[in-house]
């Protein structure tokens, strides 16, 4: 990611890279400290995180993700924070499953350029 991107063009980035699923594409979007909360777990840095993601493509090895009403509730000049709805689907065993919740991202302006240094994904309230 270039030093001159935004925080809007690396969500946007991270946005795309994700459903490649190839965690090389996504690890220049986040800070090498960045904290992950997930439903499965809490991860922190690059290592960590990418055994994360790896094992949930491992799982679910045709997903696709994405973001619906990305809202930026901060922006500054060293740390932007964004909500959203996550959605996802794939194929197991024949049948459709999907899911959705909830996410915040936090991203600091880091000497390297904006990176993603905290995710918090949660279900959707009942």
């Amino acid at each position: 990611m270039p030093a001159a991107a935004t925080p809007e063009t690396v969500m946007a980035a991270y946005a795309e890279r994700i459903n490649q699923h190839d965690f090389s594409l996504l690890a220049p979007l986040i800070a090498e400290n960045a904290v992950f909360w997930f439903s499965s777990g809490s991860y922190v840095g690059l290592d960590q995180a990418r055994r994360a993601f790896e094992r949930t493509w491992q799982r679910l090895n045709n997903e696709t993700y994405w973001l619906e009403s990305l809202t930026w509730i901060a922006k500054g000049d060293s740390a932007a924070s964004c909500t959203y709805h996550f959605h996802w689907r794939a194929i197991i065993d024949g049948m459709e499953i999907k899911g959705a919740g909830r996410g915040t991202t936090v991203l600091g302006n880091t000497p390297e350029g904006w990176r993603i240094v905290h995710e918090h994904l949660s279900a959707f309230p009942d």
